[in-house]
């Protein structure tokens, strides 16, 4: 892939997550965290309702099911040890109940949130 679409494909990801941050934020929760990093992997976006810890990963595809079938167990693990290293790093979140969700961001459609995506 040439330096340019990668680029215009990191500015496209970048813009679904803040339009999926928007989403969360009208349905009620609170962004705790955009973009966290850990050694052991990324997390889109951390978000809180009530005593929910929603760990987001945001997909931008055109079908769902290709957003879903992006997510490889791999990577799965690969959020659910940064989701231990954010939770290290707050334990005071220690007590909430996390889930796994996914955002789709569809070319002309309404984000569609997909709660408890997953388990690890």
């Amino acid at each position: 892939m040439a330096r340019e679409q990668r680029q215009r494909a990191y500015r496209a990801g970048r813009r679904a997550e803040l339009l999926a941050a928007q989403i969360l934020r009208l349905k009620g929760y609170r962004i705790l965290a955009r973009g966290f990093r850990a050694p052991v992997g990324e997390l889109d976006i951390v978000a809180r309702r009530g005593k929910v810890l929603a760990v987001v990963e945001v997909k931008r595809r055109r079908l769902v099911k290709a957003a879903l079938e992006a997510i490889s167990p791999r990577q799965q693990r690969r959020i659910a040890r940064a989701t231990e290293a954010f939770l290290a790093r707050h334990p005071e979140m220690g007590c909430l109940n996390v889930r796994f969700d996914v955002m789709v961001v569809l070319p002309q459609r309404p984000p569609k949130h997909i709660m408890d995506a997953w388990r690890p």
